[in-house]
């Protein structure tokens, strides 16, 4: 039993892994968040847990994990001192828990703002560079970007060292938020978006034009220091010119005097004019800061003390309906607008027909409406019924198509059945077709898809790689376009008529057939058309596809008219099909591997890429299938599991020599 628990956990622990790093990315690199930051700290919180009971895990995982990597957009430079993330806790028995260790027990407490986190670099007093946070490693170049902001001092004053990196964060208040999305076309859903947004600008003309704050807090590299406290650190950006959350931060001497800022805050946040999640708890004594060091990527010397989600409470003036991809309809809450911490909410999820069962909501009853982490509003329970609520009925008809709406045996789910017409699930599959993983075509996002779709210029995804040749000059026509946009464009959907089989696969959309499966089944078969013609019992046979999978990839591929589309998508794109092996040659043909521990000469990456390419099957856990376990150092419960059940086991050397001839 523990062996099939230690499965579901490292499955979990891959699939979270996989959530954080996608999240992390729309949240640091396109500031655009996808998730609330509830479900974020959820999932970190599940990750950080499962990788301190599997440390092996934790080696490539997110215990090391910092931001997001640097955009292509912009040049990245290295911070002399990484920038690091900062641990957090949501409640006063984790502030104790963290505070009962620590050998200084004075504390400066402050503001944790809402915003972008930067780097500012002084040398001899002047502004020279300014960085994101990035991946902590390194950052993007925003120099000409903070120059526009007036917080940012251009030269330092007073008594500074000779080199200093000055860390802070830049934010919007509230005020310049809404005035901002008054005046402007392009509207942001919360004052971390738009100076996100503002800062990130290949243009610091744009920069200039929004109304951006910053304060200072930290360091980075450091020729001398002349202060011995963190509150000191305070008074000396303030003397050099930057402003700080001083006037509401605090000393404090134990987890009591933590609380009562904390619920003194809490009280008073909508006064505060910029946004806040939480506090930052330091230790006050720098050298014991110093002392005291940093895990993989966070202080040991501070935490983030995490506030609770914004919520109110407003009249549901109605609920729609949104078509997906898939056909699955999913139920929108259209709210009398309400400003919640700042952020003017009209609409919140309601997930499914049985989430508003479960809720008992009807259209005209006032809800608690949740902003949790500022991104995804949600209805946590109605407060009071309406005198003259009305019950909603979940459609049976497609409200975009018309085709029929079925709730299909064991699914909590309704979905149109009108894949082939329904414009709705047309454009969402094209977004999915264009989407990183798959066709990766820059350019063409959700806006450009549904505006070329409603033009009738893109009917399917062939249409995408003709879309320049017979349209490109109506397009330059299009506000938002030019010759440099459309030029870009045209060159993204011409690299990527070279596409890699398993890419393919996932591109066009088989049910159930995720970025892995899509891996496999490319491996397997080696080409479309041995795929096309597959048996569902040949695809049981493998490795991850069960029966309900194989239906569905053989029902696709017996589909004339989704044959049809491919048909016609293949003249215009060259499919890369995998390298195949010698079998003769090969000894890992058809072996069960198992990677654990750090090898030196390969990432880990790198190692799975060469054994799947041989035609090995790389698992995430050991078994009694498993024929190989291959032990870099460190290794950890993958190698005790190997020993106790007699499975081969190999040291980096053993891998090197045996791929050697191959």
């Amino acid at each position: 039993m523990a062996k099939i628990a230690d499965l579901f956990i490292r499955s979990e622990h891959a699939d979270l892994l996989k959530k954080l790093n996608a999240w992390d990315v729309a949240y640091h690199q396109n500031d655009a968040p996808i998730v609330d930051d509830a479900t974020y700290d959820d999932a970190k919180s599940r990750i950080l847990e499962i990788e301190s009971e599997y440390p092996e895990l934790a080696v490539n995982g997110f215990s090391t994990h910092v931001g997001a990597a640097v955009s292509s957009k912009f040049k990245s430079y290295p911070h002399a001192v990484p920038m690091l993330s900062i641990s957090d806790v949501f409640n006063e028995s984790e502030v104790r828990d963290w505070y009962d260790k620590l050998e200084s027990k004075d504390l400066f407490v402050e503001l944790k703002v809402d915003g972008l986190s930067f780097s500012a670099r002084y040398e001899n007093g002047v502004f020279v560079r300014g960085l994101t946070r990035g991946s902590g490693v390194a950052g993007e170049d925003i120099t000409a970007n903070l120059r526009t902001i007036p917080d940012i001092p251009q030269k330092l004053s007073g008594d500074f060292p000779s080199v200093i990196d000055v860390r802070g964060e830049v934010y919007m208040a509230r005020a310049d938020f809404i005035a901002l999305n008054e005046n402007s076309d392009k509207k942001f859903a919360n004052p971390r978006n738009a100076a996100a947004g503002s800062l990130r600008q290949l243009n610091p003309a744009i920069t200039a034009s929004r109304k951006l704050s910053a304060f200072g807090y930290t360091y980075g590299e450091l020729s001398e220091r002349t202060w011995d406290t963190q509150s000191e650190y305070f008074e000396k950006l303030e003397s050099w010119g930057f402003k700080t959350t001083k006037q509401w931060a605090r000393l404090a001497r134990n987890v009591a005097d933590v609380q009562d800022m904390y619920n003194d805050i809490m009280l008073h946040r909508d006064e505060i004019p910029f946004d806040i999640d939480g506090l930052v708890i330091k230790v006050n004594s720098v050298a014991t800061q110093e002392k005291m060091g940093a895990r993989a990527n966070s202080p040991r010397w501070e935490i983030a003390y995490k506030f609770p989600a914004a919520r109110g409470i407003t009249r549901l003036n109605d609920i729609t309906i949104q078509v997906g991809r898939t056909g699955v309809l999913t139920p929108v809450a259209e709210l009398e607008p309400i400003n919640i911490g700042g952020v003017l909410v009209s609409r919140a999820t309601l997930h499914n027909a049985d989430e508003i069962a479960r809720l008992g909501v009807k259209i005209g009853d006032k809800v608690i409406v949740q902003r949790a982490g500022d991104v995804i509003p949600q209805i946590v329970s109605v407060a009071e019924n309406g005198e003259n609520s009305v019950p909603f009925v979940f459609p049976d008809v497609c409200p975009v198509c018309g085709g029929a709406v079925v709730r299909e045996n064991g699914m909590v789910a309704r979905r149109c059945v009108n894949s082939l017409t329904c414009p709705a699930q047309i454009r969402g599959e094209l977004e999915h077709f264009v989407s990183r993983h798959a066709f990766d075509i820059e350019g063409l996002g959700a806006k450009q898809i549904e505006l070329f779709t409603n033009r009738g210029w893109i009917r399917g995804a062939a249409d995408i790689f003709t879309l320049i040749d017979k349209y490109g000059d109506e397009i330059r026509k299009l506000d938002g376009f030019g010759d440099k946009s459309v030029s870009n464009l045209d060159a993204s959907i011409k690299n990527a008529r070279n596409i890699d089989l398993h890419r393919l696969i996932y591109a066009i959309g088989i049910p159930d057939v995720g970025e892995v499966t899509a891996k496999i089944l490319a491996r397997e078969f080696g080409n479309l058309e041995t795929l096309r013609n597959a048996k569902e019992y040949e695809l049981v046979k493998i490795d991850g596809i069960g029966e309900t999978m194989a239906h569905e990839i053989v029902s696709f591929f017996n589909d004339e008219h989704v044959m049809s589309a491919l048909d016609n998508l293949l003249q215009y794109i060259n499919v890369k099909n995998p390298e195949q092996v010698n079998i003769a040659d090969n000894i890992f043909k058809g072996k069960r591997i198992v990677l654990t521990g750090t090898l030196t000469k390969y990432t880990r990456d790198g190692a799975k890429e060469i054994l799947e390419r041989m035609g090995a099957r790389v698992g995430s856990s050991v078994s009694s299938k498993t024929d190989i376990v291959i032990a870099g150092e460190s290794a950890g419960s993958k190698l005790t599991d190997a020993q106790n059940l007699g499975i081969t086991i190999w040291n980096e050397d053993d891998f090197d020599k045996a791929i050697g001839g191959n």
